[in-house]
């Protein structure tokens, strides 16, 4: 009888064709493994290409999913699985595997034209990557497939498109994973289409009895037991649905319809396309036909009254900050949403950097502040949003959320909030008191926000624009000594924004070294001071979520320690941003913008040289 193992963790690399089904099989293993109360982190890494040619070196997708019996922070450096339905997907994947990884491969992908298109020089592709066989679980997946479905009545194309579930099988069989679980999601997937449904549980199936069955070259199956000890019900969510997530509990505890504006962009569309369809909870979403138009109509929502919301890219929030600004000078309320990806221009479409961060505080024209937020991990994408829509609400302002690709599009084991739970939000209106004298640029002393009026609302009439306003009439002026005075207003008012406190964990007191970094790289840089903890070094982190304005208590964290280095996937932007804002601070700096994620051995190492 094959011996089970027990296992902290595991990480698992679903690879091939951006037709064969890998960003649905790694979504399912790891929605199973959340199910169960596994901590999860997941990292899709597919290409630009709409559909390349088959078998092609660069038409490669993959899904790297990485489960633990507790907290998970990173999706993993290496994989211990390695999924390979095909021989340009061994070729290009492999070097994403530790040596010991249990590879599965379709053997009838591997045939001479498949081997000649992924570049192979032999027939005898192992050897040629020094793969050992005895690490190898070779199956013809196609046949077995085609053999699973012969009495169907399937056609040959939509038989081969379930190749992805048999691997799925295999791989569930070998983590000992509740295959009811992945029928009901299936189930549930294809409720319209209960005939496929039925074909790809019954493919589930013949990948896991395969496995079962054919265990020559594996040792043992493993399990995950899950460490979760706060209750509740929890499910696996991407940075983008928690995003809109955020927006729709955002606009229900502030008791106003929410209005998203936006235009198809990668990989922000995700957010468009979630919102669309929520519409039983008062969404209104309009695809629109720019950039431009997405974030103007926006605009034109928040003047209205609404909860209004922009998402785009990096190329987008160029194009949308003239509209931006007029929220900023009509301070109006507005969340901006910016999934960043590898730039500049087109760049890198479906890859992951942080390099919009200057771009969020500064790409504006004039003196325009606008308070700016990072999210931190695929699930704080929901916390971060619905600070931002807070703020931008309670103080008047359009906000800037930083995510990107890497926690948009990942995703992590989410425990369902209690709307009861959440911050209250109270928007900024103008009170019963001002009726009839209604000036919109009178401020609350104590915030120095403006009062917000509903168009249409009797007593209340006002104009805003781009022009600049008088700050006690509201009418256009040219005054000089007026437009100092509302830049600095303006200013002020981003300034007072009450944010928490930046934390400091490892070792706080005693660091010889702080890492520094912000947003989606938290997981990453968190796990290097782990490791360099257990080199017995004394290592402190801390991470950045609100950047303008600064907590009040960076000046004090970062001067504190004698070493400090900024870690972030651009060219120094947040340490050029603290240098300029915290006198006498002087980081070392780690930077990288591959449009990969950060690799925590890599960082561990490089940090380590610092310390030295």
């Amino acid at each position: 009888m094959i011996e089970i193992k027990e296992l902290d963790s595991v990480v698992v690399r679903f690879s091939g064709d951006s037709g064969d089904g890998m960003q649905l099989a790694g979504n399912i293993f790891s929605t199973v493994s959340a199910t169960v109360g596994n901590g999860i982190s997941t990292f899709p890494d597919y290409p630009a290409d709409i559909r390349a040619p088959q078998g092609s070196l660069t038409g490669v997708s993959g899904f790297q999913v990485h489960i633990g019996k507790g907290a998970v922070h990173t999706p993993g450096d290496k994989c211990d699985v390695l999924v390979a339905m095909n021989a340009a997907a061994l070729k290009t994947q492999y070097r994403y595997a530790k040596p010991q990884a249990t590879i599965i491969i379709d053997t009838d992908a591997f045939g001479p034209k498949d081997l000649e298109k992924a570049k192979f020089n032999t027939p005898d592709y192992l050897s040629e990557m020094n793969i050992d066989p005895d690490r190898v679980i070779a199956c013809p997946i196609t046949q077995m497939v085609k053999d699973a479905l012969a009495d169907s009545g399937m056609d040959n194309k939509a038989m081969l498109k379930c190749r992805n579930m048999f691997a799925l099988g295999i791989v569930c069989w070998l983590f000992n994973r509740d295959i009811s679980l992945v029928n009901n999601f299936l189930k549930e997937k294809f409720a319209r289409k209960p005939q496929i449904a039925e074909s790809n549980i019954k493919v589930v199936q013949a990948g896991y009895d395969y496995g079962h069955n054919t265990h020559s070259s594996v040792p043992a199956t493993y399990r995950i037991e899950s460490d979760h000890k706060i209750p509740g019900r929890y499910m696996d969510i991407t940075g983008n649905k928690a995003t809109a997530y955020g927006l729709i509990a955002a606009a229900e505890k502030a008791g106003l319809r929410l209005f998203l504006g936006s235009y198809p962009i990668t990989p922000a569309t995700d957010i468009l396309h979630e919102l669309s369809k929520h519409k039983s909870c008062g969404v209104i979403t309009v695809q629109c036909e720019d950039e431009i138009s997405g974030c103007a109509s926006a605009v034109g929502a928040s003047f209205a009254g609404a909860l209004a919301a922009t998402s785009t890219s990096g190329p987008g929030i160029c194009l949308k900050s003239e509209a931006i600004n007029l929220a900023v000078i009509d301070e109006l309320p507005l969340v901006i949403i910016d999934v960043q990806r590898g730039g500049p221009s087109t760049g890198l479409p479906t890859k992951s950097e942080q390099t919009d961060l200057l771009q969020a505080l500064y790409g504006r024209n004039g003196e325009s502040p606008m308070p700016v937020i990072a999210a931190t991990t695929p699930t704080d994408c929901f916390n971060a949003v619905y600070a931002a829509a807070k703020i931008a609400l309670e103080h008047l302002t359009p906000v800037i959320l930083l995510t990107d690709a890497f926690v948009a599009n990942g995703s992590g084991a989410w425990k369902l909030p209690k709307l009861e739970e959440l911050p209250d939000i109270h928007p900024h209106y103008a009170p019963e008191e001002q009726k009839g004298s209604y000036s919109p640029y009178k401020r609350d002393p104590e915030t120095g926000a403006r009062y917000w009026a509903i168009p249409g609302t009797e007593g209340y009439t006002h104009i805003l624009g781009g022009l600049e306003k008088d700050s006690d009439t509201g009418a256009i002026s040219t005054d000089p000594e007026n437009h100092d005075k509302m830049c600095r207003l303006r200013a002020e008012k981003v300034a007072r924004i009450p944010v928490p406190d930046l934390e400091v964990e490892g070792d706080k007191d005693d660091a010889d070294l702080l890492i520094v970094g912000f947003g989606s790289t938290y997981g990453h840089l968190y796990s290097a001071m782990e490791e360099l903890r257990k080199k017995g070094y004394k290592v402190a982190h801390a991470h950045f979520k609100y950047i303008n304005p600064l907590p009040k208590n960076t000046a004090e964290i970062l001067l504190k320690y004698n070493k400090v280095v900024v870690a972030e996937q651009n060219l120094g932007q947040l340490a050029t941003y603290l240098k300029a804002n915290i006198d006498g601070f002087t980081p070392l700096q780690y930077n990288e913008v591959k449009g990969q994620p950060f690799e925590v051995e890599r960082l561990t190492t490089a940090i380590e040289k610092m310390i030295k």
